[in-house]
C-alpha cells in the first residue's frame, strides 16, 4: 500500500500496465461514440453533473478535508496547499463552470472553411474531436471538473491522472461527473480517473500511443519535463508562468498600482501571477510609491539598486530572481531604460505565458502587444485575467505555452482538430 492507502504496483508492474491499458481502451470506445453525440446530450450530462456536485457538496468537501489533512502531514508548499483547498465558494465556482461549459456553442462540426475546385470538387475543413486526452495534473481538484467537462463538450474522452495530494477530492468529483454521464445515457468511460496514486501509472499512460491521442500536463517544471521526456504521445505543454508587469513612463500611476497589486497578490500561487515588475527610468522617482501597496499587502520585493534605495524594506535582487517563478508573495523589480529594454527583458527572461503593460500611450502599447512573444499580452489589465473563464470559455484545461495547436487558455475549441470532407460527382484525377 502507498501513503494514501491505495494498492501500489512498484516499477510499472504487469498488473498496473494492464489496468491503465484497459482504461485507455474503454476511453477509445467512449470517444468513438462521443464524436457523434448530439449537442443536447452533452449539455444534459454536464447540467446533471453540476446538479450532482451541488447535491453532494458535503461529500466533496469532506473528501477535500481528508486530502488537506494528509497534505499537512507531508508538509507541502503554501502555493500547493492553496491550490488544493476547496471551500464552498470554490465549489460553487466549479459548479458554475460546468453549467457555463454546458451553455457554450458545440465546437464539433463547425465548418472552418469551404471552397469549390475548378473540377467541381467541394471541399470543407470541419472541426472534429481529438479523441482520447490524458490530463496529468497536480494539486488542483477543480481541474478534475474543468478538464472532464471541456473534453466532453468537445467530444473527447478524458483520462484524468490527478496528483496524489488531491486523490480523494478527485474521486468525489469524478463520481458526480459519472452521475451526469449516466443521466444523459452516455458511457461512464468518457471521463475516467486513474484509480491509483502510483507514479508508475503516469509512465504507463504515456506509452499508450495507440489509444491516447494527446497528453496535457499541468503542474510544476519537474512534472512537465518528465512528461515531455517520456511521452510517446503528442504533448500540449503548460510550463512556467514567469509573468511581467511593465509600467511605462506614460502610465497612470494609480492604475499601475492597482493592476500590479492584483497581478501579484490576488492569488500568488497561480501561473498567471506576476513575478517581475519593470518600471521606466523616466518615472524612477515614483518607484517607491509604486511598490507601497505590495509591501503593505505583505509582498517581499527584491529589487535593483534603485528599488533598494527607494524603500529600506526592499531586498537586493540576485540575477536568478529575474528568472524565477516564485508562486509566493515575492516579486522581482527592475528599472529599464524604456520600451526597447522592457520588451527585450520580457522576451529573454519570461516564459512566454502572460505579460502586461500599463500605459496611456496607445502606440507604445501596440508595440508591446505585437513584439512581446507570449501567449497572452495585456494592456492596462491584470495578468490574472489569463484564464479560460475570464476569456468566456467557461473553463480551461490549462494555459498552453506551446506554439503549435493551441496557445494560451485551452478551452473547448482548442480541444478539437479538423478533417477535410470532400464531395464530388465522379471526378477522376488525370
Amino acid at each position: 500500500m502507498n501513503a494514501r492507502g491505495t494498492p501500489k504496483d512498484n516499477g510499472g508492474s504487469p498488473a498496473l500496465e494492464a489496468a491503465i491499458a484497459a482504461l485507455a481502451r474503454d476511453a477509445r470506445a467512449a470517444a468513438l461514440r462521443l464524436a457523434t453525440t448530439p449537442t443536447e446530450a452533452k449539455r444534459a450530462a454536464l447540467k446533471a453533473a453540476a446538479a450532482s456536485l451541488r447535491r453532494n457538496a458535503t461529500n466533496v468537501l469532506d473528501a477535500n478535508a481528508r486530502d488537506v489533512a494528509a497534505a499537512g502531514c507531508n508538509d507541502i508548499s503554501g502555493a500547493m496547499l492553496d491550490r488544493l483547498v476547496l471551500d464552498q465558494k470554490r465549489l460553487d465556482a466549479m459548479i458554475a463552470g460546468l453549467e457555463e461549459v454546458a451553455a457554450l456553442p458545440d465546437p464539433v462540426g463547425r465548418v472552418l472553411e469551404s471552397w469549390t475546385r475548378p473540377n467541381g470538387l467541394r471541399i470543407e475543413r470541419v472541426a472534429v474531436p481529438i479523441g482520447v486526452i490524458g490530463i496529468i495534473y497536480e494539486s488542483r481538484p477543480n481541474v478534475t471538473a474543468d478538464a472532464g467537462s471541456l473534453c466532453l463538450m468537445a467530444g473527447n474522452a478524458a483520462i484524468l491522472r490527478g496528483g496524489s495530494e488531491s486523490f480523494e477530492s478527485s474521486k468525489a468529483i469524478v463520481a458526480c461527473l459519472a452521475d451526469g454521464l449516466r443521466a444523459a445515457g452516455l458511457p461512464e468511460a468518457a471521463i475516467q480517473l486513474v484509480p491509483t496514486t502510483d507514479r508508475a501509472a503516469v509512465g504507463a499512460l504515456l506509452r499508450l500511443a495507440k489509444d491516447v491521442d494527446l497528453i496535457v500536463p499541468r503542474g510544476g517544471r519537474s512534472l512537465i519535463e518528465r512528461v515531455q521526456a517520456e511521452s510517446r504521445i503528442p504533448v500540449l505543454a503548460h510550463l512556467d508562468g514567469l509573468c511581467h508587469v511593465y509600467v511605462h513612463a506614460a502610465a497612470d500611476l494609480d492604475m499601475a498600482k492597482a493592476v500590479l497589486l492584483n497581478s501579484k497578490m490576488r492569488r500568488t500561487g497561480v501561473c498567471n501571477a506576476a513575478e517581475s515588475l519593470l518600471i521606466d527610468r523616466a518615472i524612477v522617482t515614483r518607484a517607491g510609491e509604486l511598490i507601497q501597496p505590495l509591501l503593505a499587502a505583505g509582498c517581499e520585493v527584491r529589487g535593483d539598486e534603485t528599488f533598494v534605495a527607494a524603500d529600506r524594506r526592499v531586498k537586493p535582487a540576485a540575477p536568478i530572481d529575474y528568472d524565477t517563478e516564485f508562486l509566493d508573495a515575492i516579486i522581482a523589480a527592475k528599472v529599464v531604460s524604456g520600451p526597447d529594454e522592457a520588451i527585450a527583458h520580457v522576451n529573454q527572461h519570461g516564459s512566454h505565458h502572460t505579460d502586461s503593460i500599463v500605459t496611456n500611450d496607445d502606440a507604445i502599447a501596440e508595440r508591446f502587444l505585437n513584439e512581446v512573444d507570449s501567449g497572452v499580452v495585456l494592456h492596462n489589465a491584470s495578468t490574472q485575467f489569463n484564464d479560460g473563464g475570464q476569456f468566456g470559455m467557461g473553463a480551461e484545461i490549462g494555459i498552453s505555452t506551446s506554439k503549435l495547436h493551441a496557445r494560451g487558455p485551452v478551452g473547448v475549441e482548442q480541444l478539437t482538430t479538423f478533417k477535410y470532407r470532400v464531395r464530388g460527382a465522379g471526378q477522376l484525377r488525370p
